[in-house]
Order: structure tokens, then C-alpha cells, then sequence
């Protein structure tokens, strides 16, 4: 690690205040040039441990930037891994208030229930779905609070990957009842189809993103618990969101989840 711990509680403070308040910041690696991957995900930690702190608990694990739409549209060219807290929950088909966020966006993804634990190093495909209890579809709504949405992936590992709001929905199905790769994805604002996919965007498997989530944990000694939801990585590119938009993702044989911005 390059900070010494006062300066990762004091970046993880800032970037938690900045979600809370929802006021943006440039990225954070224009002050710290030097901070390596340790200490982003030290800062992350740090968020996590200020939530859990205030008696807020951890919802689910979630991978980010797993899709080449999401790469491309992000600049990076490496999948990154967070946590949602409970907080972030919203019911399907429930609200949100867009002046609570900065400038939110949504994605289609497909949500992992484990009914075993799952730990790396050396964890992949098949061991993910023996592991897994169902799937079912997801809303993520990411809001970074980088201004203008630029940053490097350093700035959004601390950032807890944009962690903002989820809901999941539609129907849960056994991974032995689908084909998680060729599933058809279609994301609807208003009525309009915004983006379509297929699972097979994340990493050619959805479950490859639960694999790789379970292989970086290990390597900081953790493991995905039995139980855990697992937001696997938006399939299409993130759509930007406003004020009065209805969003409604619909996944071949998962059914359908909505959310709407107020």
C-alpha cells in the first residue's frame, strides 16, 4: 500500500459523504497519482466498515465493468468488485428519488443466490453453479460520484464501484432450468427499448464474474458465504436516468423487474 491509514479513512469519509449528500468530486487519483489497487480496496473497506458502523448491513457482493459495453463505455479494460448495502435495496416496482443521486444510470443484470459457500483461489464456472441456489433478473442503478463520470478504475474500486441502488424481481429459476450465456435481455425506459443482450456479455458467462468475485476475495483471504446475493455485472451499457422514467428489464424465462425515478 502507498497511504498510510489516515488518508484511507479520510478518502473513504469523502467518497462516503459525496454518495450520502450526493454532490460529485473530481477522481481522487489526481490527488494520490501513487495509490495502488490495495489501497482502493482498503478505502472501499473503509466505506463498508463506516455503513456497517451506523448499523447498516451488507446486502450483496457485486461485480462491476464485466461486460466490453460497460469497458468501453467506462475505459477500462478489468472487471472490479464491490458490495450493495441494505440501504440501497428498493423493492420491485418501487421508487427512487433522483434528488438523492447524482447522476444516475441503470443496467440489466443477471443476480446470483448461493446456497454454498464459494472461495478462491481456483474457483470457476462449474463450481459457481453447483454452489448457486437460483438466479433471477436485477436492476443496478450506479451513480459515481466522479464528476462527469470520469475515472480511472483505481478511483472507482475506492468508490465502491458506484454502488447506489438495486432491486431484483421477476422469477427465481435453478441454473440447471436455464442457459445463463444465451439468455435474452431487453431493458425498457418508458416503453422504449434502450438496450438489448445476452448473458454471455459478462465474461462470456455470467457465472465466469461470480468466479472471478470468489478468486479476489480469496486472495484477501474471504470468501463468498453461503446465502449471498451476487449482482454479476451489467450485460449492455449503463443508460443514463432522469426524473419520470420507468425502467423495466425483462430476461428470457427470469420475467421481469421495474423501478421509477421521482
Amino acid at each position: 500500500m502507498k497511504l498510510d491509514n489516515a488518508t484511507v479513512l479520510r478518502l473513504a469519509e469523502h467518497l462516503e459523504n459525496c454518495e450520502l449528500q450526493a454532490r460529485d468530486t473530481l477522481k481522487i487519483t489526481d490527488d494520490h497519482p501513487d495509490m495502488d489497487w490495495d489501497d482502493a480496496y482498503a478505502i472501499q473497506d473503509a466505506i463498508k466498515a463506516r455503513k456497517l458502523g451506523r448499523g447498516h448491513k451488507v446486502a450483496g457482493l457485486k461485480a462491476g465493468l464485466t461486460s466490453h459495453a460497460k469497458m468501453k463505455q467506462m475505459g477500462v479494460d478489468t472487471p472490479c468488485f464491490g458490495f450493495v448495502a441494505d440501504a440501497h435495496a428498493v423493492p420491485d416496482g418501487g421508487e427512487i428519488k433522483v434528488s438523492e443521486l447524482i447522476h444516475p444510470k441503470v443496467e440489466p443484470e443477471i443476480c446470483f443466490v448461493t446456497k454454498r459457500a464459494l472461495r478462491g483461489p481456483g474457483c470457476h464456472i462449474g463450481a459457481v453453479l453447483a454452489a448457486t441456489d437460483f438466479v433471477m433478473p436485477g436492476i443496478e442503478v450506479i451513480d459515481s460520484r466522479y464528476r462527469d463520470f470520469k475515472f480511472d478504475l483505481k478511483s472507482v474500486i475506492a468508490d465502491n464501484t458506484s454502488a447506489a441502488r438495486f432491486a431484483v424481481g421477476g422469477r427465481v429459476r435453478s441454473v440447471g432450468e436455464v442457459d445463463l450465456r444465451t439468455l435474452g435481455v431487453v431493458l425498457e425506459v418508458n416503453g422504449e427499448i434502450k438496450s438489448l443482450g445476452a448473458g454471455a456479455a459478462v465474461l462470456g458467462h455470467p457465472a465466469a464474474a461470480v468466479a472471478m468475485l470468489a478468486n479476489h476475495l480469496g486472495s484477501r483471504g474471504e470468501e463468498i458465504p453461503a446465502g449471498t446475493l451476487i449482482l454479476s455485472g451489467g450485460i449492455t451499457e449503463a443508460v443514463a436516468v432522469k426524473a419520470g422514467d420507468n425502467v423495466a428489464l425483462r430476461i428470457q424465462g427470469l420475467g421481469s423487474v421495474s423501478l421509477r425515478f421521482i
